[in-house]
């Protein structure tokens, strides 16, 4: 089941704020609230334009996150999955697949990074029912870089030091101009 309702875009977190980098919250009421925050997510993904967003990206540190992406077939898959958990792939069927990933928490950012082409993720919708979803493609990717969220990682940190070093000062580069010209 997905949150009804339109719900309110939120402002996007950005990489240094402290939500961003340290593990959330366990969920542990399917309610009202709940429903809310995932509507709010769906809008706030939307309006910044991305295939997926967890709950700290716009403040908030519980383990929730929402998706609307293409897996490897281009067929969109959408959802909210809350409280999950990451299965990846055994070494024998593990396929890396080299992409340059972005993060919305990360704007105007983008570096190679490989990751599974191939991902599982179990935990729970807005109600509290239990939910599966297995990613192929982009969608794969979505599921681990929303966990890796939600586990106060950013793609990032998953990089070489130099390479991380040099995404971080060209994001801090153009946040500097757009401050001098805003």
């Amino acid at each position: 089941m997905e949150a009804s309702g339109e719900g309110t875009a939120r402002p996007i977190t950005f990489v240094g704020e402290p939500v961003l980098h340290r593990p959330c919250e366990t969920v542990t009421r399917f309610d009202d609230d709940l429903a809310t925050l995932v509507a709010d997510m769906f809008a706030s993904m939307y309006a910044a334009e991305g295939v997926g967003l967890a709950a700290n990206q716009i403040g908030i540190g519980l383990r929730v996150f929402v998706y609307d992406c293409p897996d490897e077939t281009e067929e969109y898959r959408k959802g909210v999955v809350v409280n999950p958990t990451l299965v990846m792939p055994g070494p024998d069927e593990e396929h890396l697949d080299d992409y340059d990933e972005g993060c919305l928490s990360v704007p105007g950012q983008r570096a190679s990074l490989a990751r599974p082409d191939r991902a599982v993720v179990h935990g729970f919708d807005v109600t509290g029912a239990p939910v599966t979803v297995e990613g192929t493609g982009l969608l794969a990717r979505c599921l681990q870089h929303e966990t890796d969220h939600l586990e106060g990682r950013l793609y990032i940190d998953r990089l070489p030091a130099e390479r991380r070093e040099q995404v971080l000062a060209a994001y801090e580069q153009e946040r500097d101009q757009a401050a001098v010209a805003g």
